[in-house]
């Protein structure tokens, strides 16, 4: 019996490509390079700082060009988090929803503390969340199964009693493997080289309150 319900957060909970993007243009912009197009960043906004470093100025960039290319962005986009950050359609139905049916929820995200403890609180969830792991919380990321466990463990639910929500391979290999039960968004961020087929979600849906099906 699923007790909780615990998401990702880029791609999943809130579209924050444009704000990503926006930083990636102004880094690029600093560096004399041209921007990039939304339709080219969007699916790569759940890559990270790195991956959007790397769709701006290449993959084979040196480590220490890359690193300081990666903090710039950070410092760029923590200036501009949330000015066309959005929660998707039907995100809060569902949310309110599930305090309904008495089930908590929670967010496991990669994106650092440093922008979550701001972001989360501005978003208008209907319901504010039982809990939120960041990518450094506990000192590692999905998929590792720490953050995933670390969360059930602070809410109180055995994760065989949780549904992880997510728009990334790595999300749905973190909720594998500590026994959750896995659910692909077919609105979130993905690239040409992802497969998501492939990834072995144990479901997929394509709205919010299609989840609601599976409870």
């Amino acid at each position: 019996m699923i007790k909780a319900v615990l998401f990702d957060l880029d791609g999943t909970l809130a579209d924050t490509a444009r704000d990503l993007g926006a930083a990636l243009n102004r880094l690029l912009a600093e560096e004399g390079l041209a921007p990039l197009p939304y339709e080219r960043i969007r699916p790569v906004a759940s890559h990270g700082a790195r991956g959007l470093v790397q769709l701006g100025f290449g993959a084979d960039l040196p480590a220490e060009r890359m690193e300081a290319l990666r903090v710039r962005f950070m410092d760029l986009y923590d200036a501009n988090l949330a000015g066309e950050t959005t929660l998707f359609d039907g995100v809060n139905e569902l949310i309110a929803e599930l305090d309904k049916r008495g089930l908590a929820w929670g967010i496991i995200t990669n994106k650092s503390m440093r922008f979550t403890d701001r972001l989360v609180p501005w978003l208008p969830f209907a319901i504010p969340p039982a809990v939120i792991v960041s990518g450094d919380t506990v000192g590692v990321a999905k998929p590792d199964p720490k953050p995933m466990l670390h969360a059930t463990g602070q809410i109180g639910i055995a994760p065989e009693q949780c549904m992880y929500v997510g728009d990334a391979e790595r999300d749905i290999q973190a909720g594998r493997n500590v026994g959750m039960k896995t659910v692909l968004v077919n609105w979130g961020y993905f690239s040409e080289q992802d497969r998501p087929e492939q990834w072995g979600a144990d479901i997929d849906i394509d709205h919010p309150l299609q989840l609601l099906d599976h409870l």
